[in-house]
Order: C-alpha cells, then structure tokens, then sequence
C-alpha cells in the first residue's frame, strides 16, 4: 500500500488536523504514544499522551505497551526513544527537518579531530572524560560512550560533572558551553580554569598552557532561543518590578544566572513556579511556548509569570512540527504505513546506550 503523502495535509486547516488526530488516536489505541516537548506549539501539544522533557519522554515511552512512539520534539529526541526503547517499537519523527540548531554545533568530525588535538597536548584518554549534553546527535553520544564518557541533562548536569571528574582531572564538555559553565561554576570551579574549544581553529584557538590548566574544556555551542536572554532585560524588569522572582534555564549565558533566584529545566522552572506563593510575580528565561502555558496556568492564583526578552523567541526548529505532519504521520499508521521512522545504527546505538546507562546508573 502507497503511504499517503504530506501535500495532502498541507493545506487542511489546524481545526480539520485536529479532528483526524483524535480520530487516528481512537482508532490505533494503546499501539501509538505521542509524546509532546514542553517547548511544541499549543496545536499539537495539545494531543500529547505524555509531555516532559526529552529523556523522560523516551524513558516512558520505552516503558509503555506503545509499538509505535511518535516524538513532537527534533530530531536528537527521537533517536534517543530508539536507542532506549525496545526492538519491536518504532520511533517517529513527525517532520524530518525538526533539528537542534545547538546539536548541529558539534559533529563527530569536529569532535574526534578535537579529541586528536588534545592527544597531542595531554594524554586525553586518562585525564579527560567527554561528557555529552542530551542535545547532541546518537554519534557524539557513542563517541562518549567508546570513550568511557557519559551524557547529561541540564536536571542532572552537576552530578554528572561530579561522576566524570571523579574519573578523570578534566571533562571535555559539548555541545552547549552555557550549561557547562554555569554547573561547573556552581561546583566552585573558577572561570579561569574553564577555556572555550573553537573548532574553527587549531588547538581550538587555545594555547597548550591554557588546555593544561583548564578543568572545562566547553565547546563554543549554545542554544539560539537562550542567547536572546540578557542580563540588562532583568535590570530593567526589576526596575518596574522590584517584588520579581527570577527564574533561568541553565542554557542561558553566565550573566543571565548570576542575577537569578533560580536555575533549572524545564521540569524545574515548572515546579517551583507552580508550588510558589499565590500572587507572586515570575521572570522566566526560556522557551516561549512554555513560559506562555505557564502563564495561562498560574492566572487563577494571581500570579504574574513574564517571559524574558521583550523581543519573541521560540524553538524555530520545534515549531516546524505541526498539526499537519502529525495526521499525516498517525493517518499514515492507521493505514498501516510507517513514515519517518527515525532508527540508530545498531553499532552507533550500542555505544550510545552505554553513555546514556552510566547517567541512568547515578542516582540524583
């Protein structure tokens, strides 16, 4: 049977996906999961089974009787349901060009020729462990894992970065600087022992000394919807609103942290902005579907939560996953066509599960 083709969901009308998805969940019952990232547009969130962040997603999905687990979220996300779900379920991506721009910062290639360059420096397989944020693809996860590293989320970063350095003296950190700077200046390591790999340059634009002396090596990545977080936007704010409560995602740059009250996920941000005092006012630097959501929630105790940047900034990325793609995709299912099934190599997938079982192994 010919699988249905997405041009003829292009021009449907949210309203008319809307139905087709509830109708297409009835129909394939227990057999499908949709799983929904915080940071995805209200349309399609709405038809979330389960919402989190990504490796709890993949964590419940892998859990479930669902044989088919269909991940609104980018891509790095879908392949991390493959890697730890079961053979017999498939893992979907409603739109293939759902990426992380702060993934496509590191690549095997620019990281093993990184990894080379150390060598030439330090002995790099006894004084460093590479630790790979979550965000990154199944490649740069196996290479931790070859390389008796480790993967983190911002939840868990700290006790990650304890784990590694209880191995080794350094971590090689990518692909996201920001999280690796403020957990590691949270742990008391001084900013001068931590150096920016640039992997447009040789030795990462670093000099021998500075790579002998650093404890963190971060790779000179960041997210694109963090960046536009800035520690006068909070000045400002507390100007009008001297009574706020800010609150940042690790993600954000050192300034931005320094002058918050918290730093947390996204699971975190929910939580403590949930169980804070009733009519409490709450600046939020992260994504802009969820600090949205979140206001719309927390009206009925008077709270006040404000989203950051007077300029708007969402997960372009994510938001490329829409109420078209995902009727296509459990249309498609019901009719018994996969489409987009996003599988790991079984090599790449094995050494990427063992960076991902040594997180799962630490307890936080």
């Amino acid at each position: 049977m010919t699988a249905l083709a997405i041009q003829d969901y292009a021009l449907l009308s949210d309203e008319e996906c809307a139905i087709k998805i509830g109708q297409a969940k009835a129909s394939l019952g227990n057999r499908c999961i949709v799983l929904g990232h915080h940071y995805q547009r209200d349309e399609v969130f709405q038809h979330a089974d389960i919402s989190g962040d990504s490796l709890k997603l993949s964590r419940e999905a892998a859990e479930s009787d669902a044989e088919y687990i269909v991940f609104c979220g980018v891509h790095f996300m879908a392949e991390v349901a493959d890697i730890l779900s079961r053979p017999e379920q498939i893992s979907i991506l409603p739109d293939l060009a759902a990426g992380c721009s702060m993934a496509d910062m590191a690549n095997k290639v620019n990281v093993q020729r990184c990894w080379d360059e150390l060598a030439k420096v330090i002995d790099v397989e006894n004084t460093v462990t590479p630790v790979t944020y979550i965000n990154s693809a199944a490649d740069l996860k196996a290479f931790c894992g070859q390389h008796e590293g480790i993967v983190c989320t911002s939840s868990n970063a700290q006790k990650i970065l304890e784990w590694g350095f209880a191995k080794r003296e350094k971590i090689l950190f990518f692909p996201d600087q920001h999280l690796g700077r403020n957990t590691a200046f949270k742990m008391g390591i001084p900013l001068d022992e931590m150096v920016v790999w640039d992997f447009t340059k040789p030795l990462g634009g670093l000099t021998e000394e500075q790579i002998r002396k650093a404890k963190m090596i971060l790779w000179g990545g960041y997210c694109s919807v963090h960046q536009v977080f800035q520690p006068e936007q909070i000045d400002a704010f507390l100007q009008r609103y001297p009574e706020t409560k800010v609150i940042a995602h690790p993600e954000a740059c050192f300034e931005v942290c320094q002058k918050a009250d918290f730093i947390g996920s996204t699971e975190v941000i929910l939580k403590i902005v949930r169980e804070a005092e009733p009519n409490t006012r709450w600046l939020v630097a992260t994504e802009l579907n969820l600090v949205n959501r979140l206001h719309d929630e927390c009206k009925a105790d008077g709270k006040n939560v404000h989203f950051m940047s007077p300029t708007l900034s969402m997960c372009s990325t994510m938001f490329r996953t829409d109420p078209q793609h995902l009727a296509w995709i459990l249309e498609n299912l019901v009719a018994g066509q996969v489409v987009n099934r996003i599988t790991v190599a079984a090599e790449e997938a094995k050494y990427a599960k063992i960076a991902l079982e040594n997180m799962l192994s630490i307890k936080i």
